[in-house]
């Protein structure tokens, strides 16, 4: 009986994944096999799932005839940007957090958590003018402060876990062998905590990468336009060019899948790392 109860329960547990991995990768492979297809293809009545007249026509006419290389530029530098200040901000701000007692402490960190709970749409509107009084509106560095703003908060509670579970008296032993206290967190805390950086870099990218809204709020021209924002503008009043919006979206989609083969590995470590307290 236990053993038919076992390979009962297993056999739902593959099912019920199997039904997830359909539920996911479909709509992938129809993106891939989309921008594969000839334009008549695309609009066929009844439509084809594999591509019958396999071309490239449309990364093509994407790459030649819009300016979607440079919103791929304009993407990465400002998710890399928004990544790597949020993680290093968030880092400094874990470990006062974690290693320091100070007046109104719990407070903040409550403050902090609360932020996470005001949707974007209602920010967006005074970002954009706080931007333009600085002068910062349509610029790289405005785009990135203003989405270091919104993972800031999650990289600074995520990596205070990773933090805490790193025991203060490395920290102690570190000062007493003659560092100062950043010396104990750049030289101890720092290599420790790297999987659960890593995280929050991947967490912080992926959130600046997809983003429309405050991209479309925080700039003007086409110069600083993202991916997301260039592949609105292949939907046109009178026509869906689908081949181009999915050769653009499968391009668009590169960066997360090559973050996840590099640094899957630290991934499932940080986010198990910092989950326990030791």
């Amino acid at each position: 009986m236990t053993s038919t109860r076992r390979r009962a329960t297993t056999t739902t547990a593959y099912g019920l994944l199997i039904i997830v991995l359909v539920y996911n990768i479909v709509p992938f492979l129809w993106m891939l096999f989309t921008a594969t297809k000839p334009e008549r293809e695309a609009y066929s009545i009844p439509p084809t799932f594999f591509p019958e007249d396999f071309t490239l026509e449309a990364f093509e006419q994407l790459l030649r005839w819009t300016n979607f290389p440079r919103y791929f530029l304009n993407s990465t530098i400002i998710s890399l940007g928004t990544a790597l200040l949020s993680t290093f901000l968030g880092a400094l701000a874990g470990y006062g957090f974690s290693r320091f007692e100070f007046k109104g402490r719990a407070m903040l960190i409550g403050l902090i958590l609360s932020s996470q709970m005001l949707p974007g749409v209602l920010l967006v509107g005074p970002y954009f003018k706080v931007l333009e009084r600085v002068n910062l509106y349509n610029t790289y560095f405005g785009l990135i402060i203003a989405f270091t703003s919104i993972t800031l908060p999650f990289s600074t509670w995520m990596l205070k876990g990773f933090i805490d579970t790193v025991p203060e008296e490395l920290d102690d032993q570190a000062v007493v062998d003659g560092c100062t206290p950043f010396g104990a967190y750049w030289r101890i805390v720092v290599p420790v905590i790297t999987p659960g950086m890593v995280a929050t870099i991947v967490f912080a990218f992926l959130l600046a990468w997809s983003d429309l809204l405050w991209v479309l709020v925080l700039t003007s021209g086409d110069d600083m336009a993202t991916v997301t924002l260039g592949l609105t503008r292949l939907v046109t009043q009178f026509r869906i060019i689908w081949p181009q919006l999915m050769a653009g979206s499968a391009i668009g989609a590169l960066p997360s899948i090559i973050l996840y083969m590099f640094l899957q590995n630290y991934m499932v470590r940080g986010l198990t790392a910092g989950a326990v307290k030791q």
